[in-house]
């Protein structure tokens, strides 16, 4: 008996090996090819114009680089840049705070979602199409709606007496971090909601009909069966989600002008390969951004697996 189901158990290990194999070659060519051609750059000495006669320089682009218009040619590594460390802080701060807001906010819409009434379906329908909008759309259409001269969100707050002047939502350093982190928020929450509905969907239905012929009040319900039952579906939607946030690009560089207070990872590094034609040390943010966002990952799923694991013993 023993033998057999350790040879079904290498059968089955070496069918899903099969059928990953094409997705993992896939994912070498469009991921793993350029990710390590990124890596190689960030040790040399690459440009945009010299990017073949690149010459390896080892760790020189993460220790230090000339800063741009300093006459003295001083020299400043990559980990002592100030503006590379507030591009780290305003990505965990964007992720963080994005992530737990989408997260409350799509666990209540999947809620109501779950539940029976006339016209449901058309509901659902009519709640994804923030997330079925293409980013840079939702962002131009936001920009327009935060402008602050013909913005319809100023005309509006000042008819209401909540401001006495027009606001620039985008470009103060103030509230842009908040108007972008409110357009994506209202974006994707959606994305959130329906993962969280998914897992409602997967919650038998005798539960909740056997808690309410013991008159289990529905908040203890939710947070004793419905709660732990979907914990699995939401730590998957906030890890997705996780990654996701933490290599915004598009809809800050679309939305905001280029200042401090909205620079996150991906448009540091994108200012330096392509603005200021510092390839390889754009290279090095790159790279740092991946590590960043795979310790940050790994951490997470470590964490969440040994608390599910805790819980189920």
């Amino acid at each position: 008996m023993g033998k057999s189901r350790s040879l079904l158990s290498r059968t089955r290990t070496r069918s899903a090996w099969l059928f990953l194999l094409p997705m993992l070659v896939t994912l070498f060519v469009v991921a793993a090819w350029p990710l390590g051609r990124t890596i190689w750059f960030s040790f040399t000495d690459a440009s945009l114009d010299l990017m073949a006669d690149a010459q390896f320089v080892g760790i020189r682009n993460y220790l230090e680089y000339v800063k741009f218009g300093d006459e003295d040619g001083q020299y400043y590594g990559l980990l002592a840049d100030a503006r590379w460390w507030r591009s780290v802080w305003n990505t965990i701060y964007f992720a963080v705070v994005s992530v737990s807001f989408e997260t409350l906010f799509g666990l209540v819409i999947a809620l109501v979602l779950n539940q029976q009434f006339r016209g449901r379906g058309l509901v659902r329908a009519a709640v994804l199409i923030p997330w079925a909008i293409p980013t840079i759309v939702s962002a131009k259409m936001w920009a327009w709606m935060m402008h602050d001269q013909f913005g319809i969100l100023n005309d509006m707050f000042q008819r209401l007496g909540l401001i006495s002047e027009p606001v620039a939502w985008t470009a103060s350093p103030d509230t842009a971090m908040i108007a972008v982190m409110i357009v994506d928020i209202w974006k994707t929450t959606p994305f959130m909601a329906l993962l969280i509905l998914a897992g409602l969907q997967m919650v038998p239905q005798d539960i909740y009909e056997a808690a309410k012929l013991d008159g289990v009040p529905a908040f203890r319900t939710f947070r004793r069966v419905t709660l732990p039952l979907i914990l699995p579906a939401i730590l998957v939607a906030v890890v997705f989600r996780t990654l996701d946030a933490l290599r915004v690009f598009d809809i800050i560089y679309v939305l905001t002008p280029n200042i401090d207070a909205t620079r996150t990872m991906s448009v540091y590094a994108r200012e330096n390969l392509f603005d200021y034609d510092q390839f390889a040390y754009g290279s090095a943010a790159s790279t740092l951004l991946f590590l960043v966002i795979a310790i940050i990952t790994i951490t997470f799923i470590m964490a969440t697996r040994m608390d599910l694991e805790g819980k189920r013993s």
